[in-house]
């Protein structure tokens, strides 16, 4: 591998390079950071610069001793969602843009723990509540394939980053989808993993029963490489699974591939040809596609919008401009502080979903909306275990067209609607992820595959059969 070569060199390409000393970590960072100060989408809100070369300095002193972590001497990003000691965490949001985290997340504290540097927070839709990018206090993401066009959200930062070479992976968290949609329409691989696999220590609350940190890499190879560094059961979080580690690449099995026909009607001509292109290999593999029913799957927005707004309510009350967070100027009384602290810090995007989930958790809506939400929620879940009976993964798309335009979808539900094949996995807690498999004219298509609880060992090895048949992944702006 020659330097020239690593903007958009994987994590396991850069690792062999280290190893074999064809490149050293300091040059590694240092080519990023370049790369990272150019940059002109607005990938990042806050870049590491001076730590960053400090760690590489120390990774190069390992190696030069033979170190032997994974991770070691590699650059990567980090989702502005996740607390980083003694560096900004903003959430993308006037509330905390002064915030400066005293910890480390679980998910950052491993990472370092294997080696690898951090290169700086990415840019993402404000408290992770968005599809496009486009609601953040520090500006719009570009997709790298098209400026005028949004990189998906809430992890539009860390996908478009990956997307343009600016970082070789980076961190996401996907509540409804926020690392599949960004990760299909940037044309890079990202995993939402087993709802509890990746310890939400440390990771700003949007909606405590969904939220779930992932990574989102050039490859699903490099996708399992950083799984493997985040998982793991924490104590510091109620939720965390105790689950099997996931093991190198297997050798893939011949599976049964679900094709769900809610998923697949009405679908945009592009990417129902890359799809079908995509099922079409899987067969020659030796694997047999089954179509399988999801009846309750036109009820996954509804019920996802109501609890996850009615959880935001919840977890962002703390921002009241009395303990940490933007305070309003010169409040008149208490009143006055909390009301200005809370118009003034929060966007109108996470405004309107605490006021949502206020509203639905009220005296007198609770039965109507948040608990007949959740009963949808449980029905969802149960028509993925019944078809789980029958077939080992499910095969839909990511997204229900290529990234669109930025402010194409100003009327919020219109919005909401691109989360329509996303959300359902949400839901019911299940891992899946999105690589790409095709184009629709200039602009990347991702598929999704869906698997059951703890199974992101099939669906990633499933994924890297597909990568070394196809060169999508490999395909750059």
């Amino acid at each position: 591998m020659s330097f020239e070569l690593a903007p958009f060199a994987t994590l396991t390409a850069l690792r062999e390079a280290l190893c074999a000393k064809h490149v050293s970590a300091a040059e590694l960072a240092r080519f990023y950071l370049r790369r990272i100060a150019a940059d002109e989408a607005n990938c990042f809100i806050t870049l590491c610069e001076e730590q960053a070369q400090a760690q590489a300095r120390q990774a190069d002193a390992e190696i030069a001793r033979n170190g032997q972590r994974d991770l070691l001497g590699l650059p990567i990003a980090h989702k502005d969602v996740f607390c980083t000691n003694g560096v900004r965490t903003t959430c993308a949001s006037k509330m905390l843009a002064n915030f400066v985290a005293p910890y480390d997340a679980a998910v950052v504290a491993n990472l370092k723990a294997a080696g690898a540097i951090t290169l700086g927070k990415t840019n993402m839709d404000e408290f992770a509540m968005g599809s496009s990018n486009e609601t953040s206090h520090f500006g719009a993401v570009a997709n790298p394939w098209d400026a005028k066009r949004v990189p998906g959200g809430s992890s539009g930062g860390a996908a478009a980053a990956v997307a343009a070479g600016l970082a070789p992976a980076a961190t996401g968290t996907d509540t409804g989808g926020s690392i599949r949609q960004p990760a299909a329409f940037c044309g890079v691989s990202g995993l939402k993993p087993t709802y509890g696999r990746v310890s939400r220590f440390g990771l700003v609350a949007f909606a405590s029963s969904l939220d779930q940190g992932g990574p989102i890499a050039r490859s699903a190879a490099d996708l399992r490489l950083m799984l493997r560094y985040m998982e793991g059961h924490d104590r510091r979080d109620s939720t965390s699974a105790c689950a099997v580690a996931t093991p190198a690449e297997g050798v893939p099995e011949a599976l049964t591939i679900g094709i769900p026909t809610q998923y697949w009607a009405n679908l945009n001509a592009d990417i129902a040809a890359a799809l079908e292109a995509a099922a079409t290999l899987l067969e020659r593999l030796g694997h047999r596609r089954q179509e399988i029913t999801l009846p309750h799957t036109e009820f996954a927005i509804p019920a996802y919008y109501v609890i996850s707004a009615a959880e935001a309510s919840t977890n962002l009350s703390r921002y009241d401009g009395v303990r940490y967070g933007h305070r309003a100027a010169e409040p008149a009384s208490l009143d006055d502080l909390y009301s200005r602290s809370r118009s003034e810090g929060f966007g109108a995007e996470v405004k309107r979903r605490i006021l949502t989930g206020t509203y639905t958790l009220s005296v007198g809506y609770y039965e109507a909306y948040y608990k007949k939400a959740q009963r949808l929620r449980r029905l969802i879940r149960q028509d993925f275990l019944d078809a789980f009976q029958n077939v080992d993964l499910i095969l839909t798309p990511a997204t229900p067209t290529p990234a669109f335009e930025r402010g194409q979808h100003r009327e919020p539900t219109t919005m909401y609607k691109q989360d329509v094949f996303t959300i359902p996995a949400s839901l019911a807690g299940l891992p899946a992820l999105a690589v790409p498999c095709g184009f629709a004219g200039h602009l990347p298509v991702g598929m999704q595959l869906i698997g059951p609880h703890f199974a992101e060992d099939r669906l990633l090895t499933l994924a890297e059969t597909f990568q070394r048949e196809t060169d999508w992944h490999l395909r750059t702006p």
